[in-house]
């Protein structure tokens, strides 16, 4: 009886698995069959999931790699930056985050509220204050007002502390034992030790900063700088829109985030599971 009612539950969390991922992947259906027709057939029927192979073509895609626009000046801005974004956001939450997990100091736990606050708080509440300071520093139509803001995030901080409290204490204290610095025992002990959490921030992060819209679009005013999600949203215009390049240029940056998750998706469950079931 056990033993069927065990084989049910799986054919049904199967069909229901099943049944959310074609859910999920019908809009990127509809985007990659869009990629393929022109604007003017677009604008008449809308994304749709009719394939028609009379109007479709690799047009689009020729004009992407081919014509006089500036999607790769967009693409190679927010490519840099993504990457930049990344490697300085894990480095620094995960040096943050080791702090909170392996070692006792003064105001250590309102500190760490500190940090579960700043997650309560929506970016939109924060976002004219930030303005102004970087109004103030100098660093408008910058990357580095792209950047900064975001290098400590909070989420990130808590994910990696609860990852850390599942480390044996053990291992430091071997380190220790060893005559290991401090910063040597983070870098040689620790930082391997965090393959699989740093996988699943690098996605979640590599994802946000990818997408990212609201914070450089206030921030960038060079058309040079502007990044991808900028860069597509200036073909929507009230004189014209260009939905040849919007819709495969879309189609296309879809690609990076793609790639990222098939290169980390060997440790993202481990990460995003070590981090929510250990400390």
């Amino acid at each position: 009886m056990s033993k069927s009612l065990t084989t049910v539950n799986k054919i049904v969390l199967f069909v229901l698995f099943a049944i959310i991922s074609i859910l999920i992947l019908i809009p990127f259906y509809a985007i990659a069959l869009g990629s393929f027709k022109p604007g003017k057939e677009l604008v008449r029927q809308g994304l749709n999931l009719k394939l028609d192979f009379s109007v479709m073509s690799f047009d689009n895609f020729v004009f992407l790699f081919t014509g006089d626009h500036a999607y790769f000046t967009w693409f190679t801005n927010s490519l840099l930056l993504t990457i930049v974004q990344v490697v300085l956001t894990l480095l620094i939450s995960a040096t943050v985050a080791y702090g909170f997990a392996a070692y006792e100091f003064r105001g250590k736990n309102f500190l760490f509220i500190c940090v579960l606050l700043i997650m309560m708080v929506p970016f939109e509440i924060l976002l004219m204050p930030l303005y102004t300071l970087t109004y103030n520093m100098g660093l408008m139509n910058s990357y580095s007002a792209i950047i900064l803001p975001g290098v400590a995030s909070a989420s990130t901080i808590f994910f990696f502390r609860q990852y850390l409290r599942g480390v044996p204490s053990e291992i430091i204290d071997a380190g220790r034992v060893d005559g290991a610095s401090e910063y040597g025992i983070y870098a040689r002990l620790i930082l391997p030790v965090m393959k699989p959490a740093f996988a699943a921030m690098a996605i979640l992060n590599g994802m946000n900063s990818w997408n990212n819209i609201l914070w450089p679009f206030m921030v960038i005013s060079d058309a040079g700088k502007y990044t991808l999600p900028i860069g597509l949203k200036t073909l929507l215009t009230p004189y014209g829109n260009n939905y040849d390049l919007l819709i495969v240029g879309s189609f296309f940056s879809i690609l990076p985030i793609l790639i990222l998750f098939l290169a980390f998706q060997k440790y993202f469950i481990d990460g995003m599971t070590a981090g929510a079931v250990k400390g």
